[in-house]
């Protein structure tokens, strides 16, 4: 006859040795740093039951065997980017250190010949692509994290279903998670009835199936329009209002969206061709091997950075942090989440203690009341080192990007935490131009008139009880 303290030993066995197993896989993954190693290790020491659950749900970036292995094919089968514009302007010629760590990432090489403008809001941005949409004539490339059916979403649906109407080649795609809504809304068949191809990025399947198909939050957070192979969008503007009726109470969101022409387009062309064949049984290559768009003269050099998950690890960190030590007078961010690794906030705090005018813009209030408090985390030490810290209270300032003496500009999706740098597929877009990144600069000091500036004294008042959790919260950070 069994005794219970038979099946109590056999329990408490079991348990120790899964927590051994996985404590011993925390300790070889590759690529994590010695925080996270920590953390994990803490966690699941701390909670065996409830640390080993959660580690095989969150605790490694995987996307899942079979999918990893797919865009491992449709990566090594797509044609070789052609190359044939890649000599920097003048003007580019000092940052050529940059485009080499961004060659690094993806292979892009910087393309000279571009020209772009920089889009006055996010209604605007939404009506200038329902205009190049209209107009398209061989084929139009949508990509988005979240796509509502609001008025801007469904003024995208509309000009999609016209386009495939007219004998447009329509290929959409919207994340899972993020466009939930409208993948099960009757706007998602009105598109497919009408020809347009559609796509899910990352379906979500059974949570208890989800360890063998990796972490559920492993998000396709790009933004990517390319329309006939000639123009690409590239900022934070996801397919919606600025009153993002989802989280009304944070509106509007403020975005930043650049329209590019050139040589440029055929990288963002082949992100989205790579996201397009991993979750679609359609070869692209003939879009990608036609010539690439003709350099137009007098454009500036530029380049596309897509990172990812199952990109060079911490990436897009390497990106930021790189063009921080190419400053040598000012800086200017914008980035509604911070939660940095310690590289990325010693490269900010190393630049203010060179001399370079640096300022970072953050949303007032964050839609996401952990990551807002693990931002103001890192305040104290960002004004110590002489950054400038300003809060926008004119909504959700979603825009993400990066100015860096009047003639660098990075813009795209990613933003600077640990999310955009390990756990989503992200498309930015590095530029060197004077007169564009003047223009962005400009839009920058014009949230700057919409903000106010946290001093050192503000924060040294906060209340003991706001610092103990602004500071736990930073600590769960290499948990992601």
């Amino acid at each position: 006859m069994d005794h219970p303290q038979h099946h109590s030993l056999f329990l408490v066995t079991l348990i120790v040795v899964l927590k051994l197993a996985v404590m011993a896989r925390i300790l070889l993954r590759p690529h994590r740093d010695p925080a996270s190693r920590i953390a994990w290790m803490i966690l699941v020491a701390t909670f065996p039951a409830i640390g080993i659950i959660i580690y095989l749900l969150f605790g490694e970036v995987n996307i899942g065997r079979d999918r990893g292995r797919r865009l491992r094919e449709v990566l090594a089968g797509m044609p070789p980017m052609e190359k044939s514009a890649a000599a920097l302007s003048p003007e580019a010629e000092p940052y050529r250190h940059l485009f080499e760590l961004g060659e690094s990432i993806n292979g892009f090489t910087p393309l000279t010949g571009n020209t772009a403008r920089l889009l006055q809001d996010s209604n605007a941005a939404i009506d200038s692509m329902v205009t190049d949409i209209d107009a398209a004539t061989d084929h139009v490339h949508l990509l988005f994290y979240i796509w509502l059916s609001d008025h801007n979403g469904l003024k995208i649906v509309e000009a999609v279903r016209r386009a495939a109407l007219r004998g447009v080649t329509c290929r959409v795609m919207a994340d899972a998670l993020g466009s939930r809504t409208i993948i099960a809304s009757a706007s998602w068949s009105a598109m497919r009835d009408a020809g347009v191809r559609v796509a899910v990025a990352y379906p979500i399947v059974n949570p208890l199936l989800r360890p063998l198909h990796g972490r559920i939050d492993l998000r396709n957070h790009r933004k990517i329009v390319v329309i006939d192979g000639r123009i690409t969008y590239c900022g934070s503007q996801n397919c919606a209002d600025p009153e993002f009726l989802i989280k009304a109470k944070y509106a509007p969101w403020v975005d930043s969206t650049m329209r590019f022409e050139g040589p440029v387009v055929r990288e963002n062309q082949y992100l989205f061709a790579s996201d397009w064949m991993t979750f679609v049984n359609e070869n692209l290559d003939g879009l990608l091997k036609a010539p690439l768009p003709a350099p137009i003269p007098g454009g500036f050099t530029a380049q596309v950075i897509g990172t990812g998950p199952t990109v060079r690890a911490s990436a897009m960190s390497e990106v930021f942090e790189t063009i921080l030590f190419a400053a040598r007078r000012e800086v200017i961010i914008t980035t509604p989440y911070y939660v940095p690794d310690d590289l990325l906030q010693n490269a900010l705090c190393t630049a203010a203690y060179r001399g370079i005018d640096v300022t970072i813009i953050f949303p007032a209030r964050n839609d996401s009341w952990v990551v807002g408090a693990a931002s103001r985390s890192y305040y104290r030490e960002l004004l110590d080192a002489g950054v400038k810290i300003y809060e926008y209270d004119g909504g959700l300032l979603h825009a993400k990007s990066l100015t860096v003496d009047g003639h660098v500009t990075l813009i795209g999706s990613a933003n600077m935490d640990r999310r955009s740098f390990d756990l989503n597929y992200e498309n930015n877009i590095l530029l060197v131009d004077r007169e564009l990144t003047q223009s962005m600069v400009a839009r920058q000091h014009e949230y700057l008139a919409n903000s106010h500036r946290v001093s050192k004294e503000a924060v040294e008042a906060w209340p003991l009880s706001r610092c103990l959790w602004n500071n736990l919260t930073a600590t769960l950070g290499p948990l992601l």
